[in-house]
C-alpha cells in the first residue's frame, strides 16, 4: 500500500492556518478523504470543532504542548490512529503557532522511514502580512518558521497597503533563500500549489539532521520557544446543574479592548442566549430554531472574531487548581465559558487580575465562578 502523504502547515498564532485548510476541503474531490492532526495549546480544541464541522473525515488533537518539542512523542500514535481508522488519502498537521517546522518535518521522515506508512509531502508557512510588524521582531520562532519550508503562503494582504506588503517580502528576502510564495485569496490558495510539492525537507535530511542546518545550531530549549507565549485557561461555571447563558456585552467589551500587541488569540466555547455578531457583523442564525441558550464557537485572532454556532455541548467542569476546589465547584454545575487566551510574553499575570477583577467575562444575571489559571 502507498503511503500516506502528509502536509505540514504552520505559521505564527492567528495568521490563518485553519482558513487555508477549511478553504482547500473543498477544492477536492468528495471521495478524496482528508485527516486532519491539530497541534493547540490550551486544553480544548476550537480550530479542530471549526475543521470537523467541514468535509474532513477524521480530526485528532495533541493539546497543552508544542508538537516538535514535548508533544513529538506522541506524534506516532496519532498518525496511526489515523491512518487505521480514517485509511485517508492525505494527513494535515497543523502545528500550533510556536512549533518548529524542521524538528516536526524530520520526525514525520524518520516515522515513514521506520513503518512506511508516510511520506513528507511538503511544509507550508502561512504569514499574516497584516500583523507581521507586530512580532516578526520578537519571535526567534515566527522568523524560523519562514526558513524551513518548500511554500510561503502571503495571507491577509489584502488588508494592508501595498508599502506593508512590500516590507514583509523584504523581510522574508533578508533569508536569501529561494523560498516558492504565493498570495492567498482570502485565505484561499489552489489546491495545485499547495499539494504535491515534493518537500525540500525530505530529500535534505543530512543538512538538516540533528536539528540543524549548516548555519543553524541545534534547536534545544536553551531557546524556548514555547516561552514567546504565555497561556491563561479561563473556566465560568454556573453556581447551580442549570445552564446559564455568558453576558454577550461584557464579552464584547473584552474583545474589543483586548490590544492585538499583548493578546494573540483567544479561543473558547461559549453558551450563550443569542448569538453575537461577528467582528465583521456577522450573525451566525442557525441556533435559533433550537430555542434557549446554545454553545458558539468564538475564535479571536488580532482584533477580528467569529462567533460560530456549535451543535456539542460545553464539557464538565474541570479542576485546574485549589481555587476550583475551595469553590466547591463539581461536575454538577455546568460551564459557561471555556476558554484559552495566548498572550504575549510578559502578560500573562496583568491579564490574569484584570480578567479576574473587570467584569469582562461573567454570568447573564448574577452569580457565576470564574477561575482563571496560567497554563504556560
Amino acid at each position: 500500500m502507498a503511503p500516506i502523504p502528509i502536509t505540514v502547515v504552520t505559521g505564527f498564532l492567528g495568521s490563518g492556518k485553519t482558513t487555508l485548510i477549511l478553504n482547500l476541503i473543498p477544492q477536492l474531490p468528495h471521495t478524496y478523504k482528508i485527516a486532519l492532526l491539530k497541534n493547540e495549546f490550551g486544553d480544548i480544541a476550537i480550530d479542530s470543532q471549526l475543521a470537523a464541522s467541514a468535509a474532513i473525515s477524521g480530526v485528532q488533537e495533541l493539546l497543552n504542548g508544542c508538537i516538535c518539542c514535548n508533544l513529538v512523542g506522541q506524534l506516532g500514535d496519532a498518525l496511526d490512529s489515523l491512518r487505521k481508522d480514517i485509511m485517508p488519502d492525505r494527513i494535515i498537521i497543523e502545528t500550533s503557532g510556536s512549533a518548529f517546522p524542521a524538528t516536526l518535518a524530520m520526525e514525520v521522515n524518520r516515522l515513514g522511514r521506520e513503518t512506511g506508512n508516510y511520506v513528507l509531502d511538503g511544509v507550508i508557512v502561512v504569514i499574516d502580512v497584516e500583523n507581521w510588524k507586530g512580532y516578526e521582531d520578537t519571535s526567534y520562532t515566527a522568523k524560523m518558521q519562514q526558513k524551513y519550508t518548500d511554500l510561503i503562503v502571503f495571507n491577509k494582504w489584502e488588508l494592508v497597503d501595498e508599502r506593508r506588503y512590500d516590507d514583509c517580502l523584504d523581510r522574508v528576502g533578508d533569508l536569501e533563500l529561494q523560498i516558492a510564495n504565493v498570495k492567498s485569496d482570502k485565505g484561499r490558495v489552489d489546491q495545485s500549489l499547495l499539494l504535491g510539492l515534493d518537500s525540500t525537507l525530505a530529500k535534505d535530511g543530512d543538512s538538516i539532521h540533528g536539528g540543524y542546518s549548516k548555519d543553524r545550531k541545534p534547536h534545544d530549549h536553551s531557546e524556548d520557544h514555547q516561552t514567546e507565549v504565555e497561556i491563561l485557561s479561563v473556566n465560568l461555571v454556573s453556581e447551580s446543574n442549570t445552564l446559564k447563558s455568558v453576558d454577550l456585552d461584557s464579552l464584547e467589551t473584552f474583545l474589543l479592548s483586548a490590544p492585538k500587541d499583548e493578546v494573540y488569540r483567544i479561543k473558547a466555547l461559549v453558551s450563550a442566549s443569542h448569538p453575537m455578531a461577528s467582528s465583521n457583523g456577522d450573525i451566525d442564525d442557525s441556533a435559533v430554531s433550537h430555542g434557549g441558550i446554545a454553545t458558539y464557537i468564538l475564535n479571536w485572532a488580532f482584533g477580528r472574531w467569529t462567533f460560530t454556532y456549535s451543535n456539542t455541548n460545553l464539557p464538565p467542569p474541570i479542576k485546574l487548581a485549589s481555587s476550583a476546589a475551595d469553590s466547591g465547584i463539581s461536575k454538577k454545575h455546568e460551564t459557561i465559558v471555556r476558554m484559552t487566551i495566548v498572550l504575549a510574553r510578559g502578560e500573562a499575570s496583568k491579564w490574569k487580575a484584570r480578567i479576574e477583577t473587570g467584569g469582562m467575562i461573567e454570568q447573564e444575571g448574577e452569580g457565576g465562578f470564574l477561575i482563571v489559571d496560567r497554563v504556560v
